[in-house]
């Protein structure tokens, strides 16, 4: 990760954690504190929605894969989870688009002290080149278990299946600059996002 390179950039904080931590709370809790916040899943359901710009390449590359609402996610879901090859075709157009809107953002708010990327994946794909920091959002796995099967239409099997692609959430805590703990009381929280912007952008 870089340091700031000079007083005329902003601050980038990379956040990202693990299903069920927080992290859409908690990203919501910078933009309370006025910080910009780049929600990486956000562009990437807008790039692939209603006339978004990425549908002719998904169509071209998964024919039958797209509609007038966009991407058909359980359709193209089931052919690129199932083949690790159509995912990196998947990922080779969605990733630089993603990354041009990233480019946009930090221009459109170069003149702010501190700027958020919230990345989901961060550890799992993205990787932290480019970021100053990276905090991550974390609470009890009791805690986080009691969460998403909450979630409509979530079972046990699918929970399971989605933590095992992603990073442990002990070795994010260890390999994060910040830990934003989740576990208490939305207050508790807050006062965390809080502290860390003081901090950032003092």
């Amino acid at each position: 990760m870089n340091s700031p390179a000079s007083e005329n950039r902003p601050f980038i904080l990379g956040l990202t954690g693990s299903i069920g931590m927080g992290k859409s709370t908690v990203a919501g809790m910078f933009r309370d504190c006025g910080v910009p916040v780049f929600d990486a899943d956000a562009e990437v359901h807008r790039l692939q929605g209603p006339n978004g710009l990425l549908i002719p390449a998904i169509e071209e590359a998964f024919p039958g894969t797209t509609g007038p609402e966009g991407v058909k996610r359980a359709e193209l879901g089931a052919i690129v989870f199932a083949d690790p090859q159509a995912l990196k075709r998947l990922e080779a157009i969605v990733h630089p688009a993603v990354a041009e809107e990233r480019f946009a953002f930090m221009e459109a708010n170069r003149d702010a002290p501190l700027i958020v990327f919230d990345i989901p994946l961060l550890y799992e794909k993205t990787g932290t080149r480019g970021l100053d920091a990276v905090a991550v959002v974390s609470a009890p796995a009791e805690e986080q278990r009691r969460r998403v099967l909450k979630r409509p239409g979530m079972t046990v099997e699918k929970f399971e299946e989605i933590l095992a692609l992603q990073v442990p959430d002990a070795e994010k805590r260890a390999r994060a600059d910040h830990v934003i703990d989740t576990g208490g009381a939305l207050e508790d929280t807050r006062r965390q996002v809080e502290a860390l912007v003081e901090q950032l952008a003092p």
